[in-house]
């Protein structure tokens, strides 16, 4: 592929991440045919089929799917170039992308309202995923900063605890459980435990506590995201153990009720990471920084749930 362009690369990046050449050619201000030339010109330099269309529906091929890693890193890069570029000019800007993982959209979103009250010219993009979305998008170089509970072991980062990250044990306000002082792991051997998806780093905390205290729930449900999981707690389907800051509002307003479990809250900690290998530009700079000064004092005046 000596002789694709820049160009092409970024039309083919465009469609990877909207799968249609209509939405593509609206992006790039192209029209349609122009998008599916640039494509079919890239297809000839790879030799192989980058799409197919499936019904009306675009779909990447494995090659694809290569292709698209490789643009996406290109054009990674040279958003990095152009950001240096305008860092050494004095612009007081740049753009800026936050992968976090979905425990930490609770809290995210305050401290972004007020990094962005102090620098108005940065752009912005955020991304909220489980953590092994997250890791990987660490691991392709689509973010620059990550939020999130436990630091990757599977490649090399910097990472920095900023804040305390409490885990509960919830249950309906009419849980029989709820009124207790206190609630003994045993006695919550018996209940219907709702537990996170696998790859979660609330389900892995979970696990290891489980283990700490020596109890297996006799019974458990999988769910999909904290929402699903505070919707079944609060309709009475079993207990679970959750972030404390996904269950503040509602713990607040006494739809949830925190159980004094021995060995709870589990605090944990929430980490800024980025590659080792990987140069912060300034504005990455500025935001890690505003989370390791200001961010805990942001996140205190939050409650995380009945005491």
């Amino acid at each position: 592929m000596k002789h694709v362009t820049l160009r092409q690369l970024k039309v083919f990046e465009a469609l990877s991440r909207h799968l249609s050449f209509s939405r593509a050619a609206e992006e790039l201000h192209l029209t349609q045919p122009a998008v599916s030339m640039q494509v079919k010109q890239i297809e000839e330099q790879a030799g192989l089929p980058l799409t197919e269309m499936v019904g009306k529906k675009v779909f990447l091929t494995a090659a694809g799917e290569e292709v698209a890693r490789h643009a996406r890193r290109i054009a990674q890069q040279l958003r990095e170039a152009g950001e240096a570029l305008d860092a050494m000019r004095g612009v007081r800007g740049g753009r800026l992308s936050i992968g976090a993982i979905s425990t930490a959209k609770y809290f995210t979103p305050r401290l972004l309202m007020e990094f962005r009250r102090r620098k108005p010219g940065v752009e912005l993009n955020l991304s909220v995923n489980n953590r092994e979305t997250v890791v990987r998008q660490l691991a392709d170089n689509e973010i620059d900063l990550a939020i999130m509970g436990k630091p990757p072991q599977e490649f090399t980062t910097v990472s920095e605890a900023f804040a305390d990250h409490p885990l509960v044990i919830v249950a309906a306000a009419d849980h029989p459980l709820a009124g207790r002082k206190q609630v003994t792991p045993a006695q919550l051997g018996e209940e219907t435990f709702l537990i996170r998806e696998s790859g979660s780093g609330t389900r892995a905390t979970m696990e290891r506590y489980f283990t700490d205290v020596g109890i297996t729930p006799l019974h458990v449900i999988e769910m999909v995201g904290n929402e699903t999981v505070k919707q079944a707690v609060m309709a009475g389907l079993g207990v679970a153990f959750i972030s404390a800051h996904s269950v503040a509002l509602e713990c607040e307003v006494g739809r949830l009720v925190r159980l004094p479990v021995t060995g709870t809250p589990v605090i944990r900690r929430w980490y800024v990471v980025h590659r080792a290998e990987k140069a912060l530009l300034p504005v990455a700079e500025t935001f890690r920084e505003f989370l390791l000064t200001d961010a805990p004092g942001l996140m205190a005046d939050r409650p995380v749930g009945n005491q």
